[in-house]
């Protein structure tokens, strides 16, 4: 079976864009799991959560991640707060399938979502000081789920995607039938 690989990190750390060149630069599928999630709820992630409530948001998200990662030849971008939930940790990393994590500071999250108005969780009075509370909250269960990190700051998006593809390839999570070259075997 083919993996899945997936992106996990804080939200605007470049999981949706890198995810989406990653996956053409190695010849799969990119699926993001918040828009997964929208077209089963039939609407927004905003407007569900601030009906629901995070909790309820939290068991639909679970719900899909445990379809997406249940695939194969995939690579998905998961939610900010995908790795809060023990079963979203073990769902990511099952047989065979892989997690990177893309870190960025609190600073440059900030400095990338200044003026974002669709993510619930930031829409308070003081966003920074909610980034550094979501970063220690969640920064030791990215770095629990991922087999490598990767920290966004200091590079260009194609570089980005270049050094994540090397580090993919050299792992070996590529099967023969999305690569181009023969595979020596699978990491587990």
């Amino acid at each position: 079976m083919r993996s899945v690989i997936s992106l996990v990190g804080m939200p605007g750390c470049g999981k949706s864009t890198v995810g989406r060149q990653l996956a053409r630069s190695l010849g799969l599928r990119f699926l993001d799991s918040d828009s997964e999630i929208e077209s089963e709820l039939g609407e927004s992630i905003r407007s569900f959560f601030d009906r629901e409530g995070e909790e309820a948001f939290r068991l639909v998200e679970e719900r899909v991640i445990a379809r997406l990662t249940a695939g194969g030849g995939l690579m998905l971008a998961t939610g900010g707060g995908a790795v809060l939930r023990p079963a979203n940790r073990q769902a990511l990393r099952a047989a065979g399938n892989h997690v990177i994590y893309l870190r960025s500071t609190p600073e440059e999250l900030m400095r990338r979502l200044r003026h974002d108005t669709k993510r619930p969780l930031l829409q308070v009075a003081d966003p920074l000081k909610r980034l550094r509370d979501l970063y220690a909250q969640r920064d030791p269960f990215y770095r629990e789920a991922a087999e490598f990190v990767i920290d966004t700051g200091r590079h260009s998006l194609a570089t980005l995607v270049n050094l994540i593809a090397m580090q993919v390839e050299m792992a070996g999570w590529l099967d023969s039938a999305s690569s181009s070259e023969p595979s020596l075997g699978q990491s587990g």
